[in-house]
């Protein structure tokens, strides 16, 4: 029974960080997936791959892992880098990247 914690990326359909603030801890599959020949559906006898604990620090989610005896990932945050743009630049001479207009 071992975990991943980590604090999750932005997703690319949004502009904000939302959902994006928060620690997550997920548990690895203990059990394979299997396809159900009927319907075709996708079930696991693995209840734990259901369950999505979030905390607000690193450290939180650290020491539930060592109270309850979970093995851990630790993936440690990247540093988000943003690229000032103005909208004009869009129509610059000397614009980066395929001219579209």
């Amino acid at each position: 029974m071992a975990a991943r914690i980590y604090k999750p990326a932005k997703t690319a359909m949004q502009s904000g960080t939302a959902k994006t603030r928060e620690w997550v801890l997920d548990y690895e599959p203990e059990q394979p997936r299997s396809v159900e020949p009927l319907m075709g559906w996708t079930s696991s006898g693995d209840m734990r791959q259901q369950l999505r604990l979030r905390f607000e620090t690193k450290e939180e989610a650290v020491a539930y892992c060592e109270r309850h005896g979970i093995a851990y990932q630790l993936a440690e945050q990247k540093p988000v880098t943003r690229h000032g743009m103005s909208y004009a630049d869009n129509f610059a001479f000397n614009r980066r990247g395929a001219w579209t207009h």
